[in-house]
């Protein structure tokens, strides 16, 4: 019997491919993006050799922005929203205006309608969320003022690509697309265009009030239940069903696209605090289709386009990298926003994706736009993704010779004190100078009341949510979630954290909890609980501050009172062990940070009393 082995050699396939175009990409210096794009072109219908299977690498895609902007909602609460509105809405409109004339314009020179002029000015004023996300990650930038801002724009720039998506049809007749398809559409529009506007309206004002008002309770009421259960595998499986089931459901159900559901399905989840479990479980499965996301881009691209049409794509290109976004850089700035801010967005702006494809072929499909423009999106696509990471990293260059220029500054923001007032704050920050300890069981609880005894502020993370809830009654700052995901740390407060002790006696998790911590602040100081002679040696080559294993600690507790019973002066036994412990036979070592070079060196301290 022959199966069907099509969605298993498209996975396989591209995943390898895109292996192979990253890891080369990453060795010239280059964005691995480059080499996932590359690979799509390498498996797609326009090159020889293998041709991998374009609707399921589409639906793959799919997923991959799902998951991706499932993340995004969990990042960005609706305070997030509600503090960019100002200049998120109107900045966006006017830069969806700026571009969609340009595009139109271009398609006027070319002699396109004016039904083709608008569906590609359309699609060049659009930027990828998943692109710009990339970016910001790389940056650590999400979190920040410019990062809120910048996404705020793109999810008011995706709303009005909801609404174009289904004004389309209606408006296909009118703006001379084939008669066959766009009469059929128009027909079927209940009412026309006014008709298809109040009901898409309506749809997507009933999906809001269900999602805000329904799924803001149900939602964390399952993902608390079976937390309780304490399966890390059940937990997972919750967070994609509750992604995946929401963002199906507002498609099927109320025409709302499936990035919209899954964005606001992490909006729902992101005034709890699961939030931060939710995202560092659903994490690898966005990498990896995000990555199929690329793949599926470069699938579509006919490289011939960049020989048959050299100087349209460099227009597209140009309008892209360059006119949206000075459009974008002089509306930030307009509305009192500093330079900065204003470059970071328009670097945003500076590529287009995943709503471009889909207008794209939607006025292909409605006789409105010609198979060129559709090649040449996404040439566009291709280019200016290729190009993104370089318009980030000229934003620090541009910003130091600003601040080299105060005059010239100055004259560009004419608003800035004005501008300062007007951007949105990360709210509370959370403690400082505090201790995290992860895992609060039998260890960690002895240490963290001594701590709070003492008046020392203290941050728990456990994974098991009985015992977090019950320190929460308690008054212990609390925090669910697995310590070895970044986002799990951040919300304990790493950042602004004066030392991290890990009382897991896992030791592979240890390493992996360490690792994550040194992402978010490389100079952390470290207290560590272990169970081994090499775990021992491994921590002190990643520069631990403390590493105590516990069944040493327990012989030499022994040992010094063997010592003692057996006519040893009790002076001369604790010095016995003493040496052992800084012999490193004790199992127990401190380094001094001062000897590393990536911190400055702390004041010295009197040595540990370890007896006490």
């Amino acid at each position: 019997m022959h199966h069907d082995t099509s969605l298993i050699t498209t996975v396989v396939m591209g995943l390898v491919f895109a292996f192979a175009g990253g890891f080369l990409a990453a060795k010239v210096r280059l964005p691995p993006l480059v080499g996932y794009l590359l690979a799509g072109i390498a498996v797609g219908p326009f090159t020889p050799g293998f041709t991998g299977d374009e609707e399921i690498a589409t639906q793959l895609a799919e997923l991959g922005v799902i998951l991706l902007m499932f993340g995004v909602g969990l990042h960005f609460s609706i305070r997030d929203l509600l503090a960019v509105r100002n200049i998120a809405v109107p900045g966006a409109l006017g830069q969806i205006a700026a571009a969609t004339a340009m595009g139109a314009g271009l398609a006027h020179l070319w002699g396109w309608g004016l039904g083709a002029g608008l569906v590609f000015g359309l699609a060049l004023s659009v930027a990828s969320t998943v692109v710009l996300l990339r970016a910001l990650e790389q940056r650590r930038a999400i979190d920040t003022v410019n990062g809120r801002i910048a996404v705020g724009w793109l999810i008011v720039e995706d709303l009005v690509m909801v609404l174009s998506l289904v004004l389309l049809p209606a408006l296909a007749g009118p703006l001379g697309g084939d008669p066959a398809v766009a009469g059929g559409a128009a027909a079927n529009a209940a009412g026309g265009v006014w008709g298809a506007l109040g009901l898409t309206v309506l749809k997507v004002g009933l999906f809001l009030a269900l999602v805000l008002t329904v799924g803001s309770r149900v939602a964390p009421w399952l993902l608390r239940q079976v937390a309780k259960v304490g399966s890390r595998e059940l937990f997972t499986l919750a967070v994609l069903a509750t992604a995946l089931g929401i963002a199906y459901g507002s498609a099927e159900l109320f025409g709302v696209s499936f990035a919209l559901g899954a964005f606001f399905a992490g909006v729902v989840l992101s005034e709890t605090d699961f939030s931060h479990q939710a995202a560092a479980d659903s994490l690898p499965l966005q990498d990896a289709f995000a990555v199929l996301f690329f793949v599926s881009v470069g699938m579509l691209f006919d490289p011939t386009i960049l020989v048959r049409e050299p100087l349209a794509v460099a227009a597209v290109v140009a309008v892209i990298v360059f006119g949206k976004s000075i459009a974008a850089f002089g509306i930030v700035l307009a509305f009192g926003y500093p330079a900065g801010t204003a470059l970071t967005v328009s670097a945003s702006l500076a590529q287009i994706g995943e709503f471009s494809f889909i207008l794209a072929a939607l006025g292909v499909s409605l006789g409105l736009l010609p198979e060129e423009g559709r090649d040449l999106i996404l040439a566009g696509a291709l280019l200016s993704i290729t190009l993104n990471p370089i318009a980030f990293a000229t934003i620090d260059p541009i910003m130091r010779r600003l601040r080299a220029r105060p005059d010239m500054l100055a004259k560009i923001e004419r608003k800035g004190d004005e501008a300062l007032a007007k951007l949105p704050t990360g709210g509370d920050e959370g403690p400082s100078d505090h201790a995290i300890i992860v895992g609060y069981g039998r260890v960690g609880r002895r240490v963290g009341d001594i701590l709070r005894s003492q008046g020392l502020a203290v941050v728990a993370v456990d994974e098991d949510r009985r015992r977090v809830e019950a320190l929460r009654k308690e008054g212990v700052a609390a925090v669910y979630g697995d310590a070895a995901n970044t986002g799990v740390l951040e919300a304990a407060g790493l950042r602004h954290a004066k030392l991290l002790i890990v009382a897991t006696p896992g030791s592979y998790q240890t390493q992996r909890i360490i690792d994550a911590a040194r992402e978010v602040n490389p100079t952390i100081d470290t207290a560590v609980r272990t169970h081994s002679d090499s775990q021992v040696a491994e921590l002190a080559r990643k520069g631990v501050g403390i590493a105590i294993m516990g069944e040493r600690e327990l012989a030499l507790g022994l040992l010094e009172y063997a010592l003692t019973r057996m006519g040893v002066d009790p002076g001369e036994a604790r010095l016995i062990v003493a040496k052992a412990r800084l012999s490193g036979e004790g199992g127990v070592f401190e380094r001094q940070f001062d000897a590393e070079p990536r911190r400055p060196a702390p004041e010295r301290r009197p040595a540990r009393n370890y007896d006490a």
